[in-house]
């Protein structure tokens, strides 16, 4: 029996990195919408947060993909925390000399969202070169243990509370989380870039970009999962960017507070942990095509919930069927596409793929708000409901078959190469095991990086 890979120090550094980052997202996706509620009721400014904090998707991702493979990839996260940071530091100093507006929310919605793109894009390109290739199940695994926990978890109730003792407060906090994020990665040691031929010629960022996309579009089983995740975070975002008019405030529909609110959000998360922690057992006993299916299914059933009910308890049951779901569903994908894609390939493939996940979440957004605004809100919730069913239909395009002649065909190319050196060499932790033991992660063959799908 193999022993556990062991997860260097410099893994423990970039976790303690990751968990402050994402808990600072959780809170501030959270907090300005409430902050937001203190400008205005309408459902399309509301939902406005949500287009400019995802629109850098559609903008930035490819040319962000293609510079995350020539930079130092350590260099780019702490970077992107930083401005991060910086921004939203200054729109507390706004708000506390009270200068506040839905501007200064969007202004910085936008800005951080730019900075996310470079973050997100970077994260998950650099953890091979962080442990090497034996250990990346056991890193993926806690490595989305403490993202799931920190950004869906912990991070929605207490921005609710933070909102409810101040905006400026529900503001600073994430800024104060980022720059503990930086001072994590400060502490990771070595050069991060993208392994190059030696006599690979010099090429342009257009056509880095281009061969990225080509790599990704001519792969069937990548391409319609793509599709697939953005549809999904199509329906997700439009719902997502109204859902608080529904549920916050005396006369919504659901009547929270707004520590009620992020209290209801958590539930997700819920689900999503228990989905993460049982996706092997279920992926080997339904297969990942009926995998898929169960999440499929648990997203439509949660986005179209508060349309038949205004129940907490319910409404709240249902975002756990949908975080168990979207745990399967990330579970299965990512760790695919990362079997498929060649090292110095992965900056670009992951931000085409996320381009077509996450590019459709501004349009999602913006069709929330234009359907809340002229129809009424329920109807939002009808139709993302409707819209995320409606994908059972290509889920015969990524059938067992496919996926194992997609793997196969990767093996036969020499994508999944020997680089199995960690660059840190410094003291290491083995950490839980992954036998079963006590493992924070899913099981070694199914663990997964940061999520794909976005609640």
């Amino acid at each position: 029996m193999t022993a556990p890979a062991r997860l260097p120090r410099a893994f423990w550094w970039l976790w303690t990195s990751s968990a402050a980052s994402n808990l600072a997202d959780g809170v501030l996706k959270t907090a300005l919408p409430l902050v937001a509620l203190g400008f205005t009721t309408s459902p399309a400014a509301v939902a406005g947060l949500s287009l400019a904090l995802s629109l850098p998707w559609l903008v930035v991702a490819l040319p962000a993909g293609a510079l995350v493979d020539r930079w130092d990839r350590r260099a780019t996260l702490v970077v992107a925390d930083v401005a991060r940071a910086v921004v939203v530091a200054l729109l507390t100093v706004v708000t506390l000399t009270g200068g506040g507006s839905m501007a200064a929310l969007y202004a910085a919605a936008v800005l951080v969202g730019v900075a996310e793109v470079f973050r997100d894009t970077t994260a998950q390109s650099v953890l091979p070169q962080v442990v090497g290739r034996d250990a990346l199940p056991a890193a993926n695994g806690r490595l989305h243990a403490a993202e799931l926990t920190t950004n869906a978890f912990a991070g929605p109730p207490l921005g609710g509370v933070l909102v409810g003792v101040g905006a400026a407060v529900a503001l600073g906090a994430p800024a104060g989380l980022w720059a503990l994020a930086v001072l994590a990665l400060l502490q990771v040691r070595g050069s991060f870039r993208a392994p190059r031929a030696v006599d690979a010629p010099r090429t342009t960022l257009r056509r880095d970009i281009g061969e990225g996309l080509r790599f990704l579009w001519r792969r069937p089983v990548l391409r319609t999962l793509a599709v697939m995740v953005g549809v999904t975070n199509l329906a997700m975002s439009a719902v997502s960017a109204v859902f608080v008019l529904w549920a916050v405030g005396a006369g919504s529909a659901m009547g929270l507070t707004e520590a009620q609110y992020g209290v209801l959000l958590m539930w997700l998360a819920v689900g999503a942990v228990g989905g993460s922690l049982v996706a092997g057992p279920v992926t080997a006993r339904l297969g990942r095509t009926a995998t898929l299916g169960v999440s499929v299914v648990g997203s439509a059933l949660c986005l179209a919930a508060p349309a038949v009910t205004t129940d907490p308890l319910l409404v709240g049951a249902a975002n756990t069927v949908a975080g168990f779901g979207i745990a399967l569903w990330n579970v299965v994908t990512v760790s695919l596409r990362q079997r498929l894609t060649p090292d110095h390939l992965l900056g670009r493939v992951n931000s085409a793929y996320r381009l077509l996940a996450w590019g459709t979440m501004p349009l999602g957004a913006a069709l929330g708000g234009l359907i809340g605004e002229t129809w009424g809100l329920r109807w939002v919730f009808v139709v993302g409901g409707v819209v995320a069913g409606g994908l059972v239909v290509l889920l015969p395009r990524v059938g067992e078959g496919a996926l194992v002649a997609a793997e196969r065909a990767a093996q036969e190319d020499g994508v999944r190469g020997p680089d199995d050196e960690p660059t840190d060499d410094g003291p290491t932790d083995d950490g839980p095991t992954d036998d079963g033991r006590h493992d924070d992660g899913p099981p070694a063959d199914e663990a997964d990086g940061p999520d794909d799908v976005r609640p």
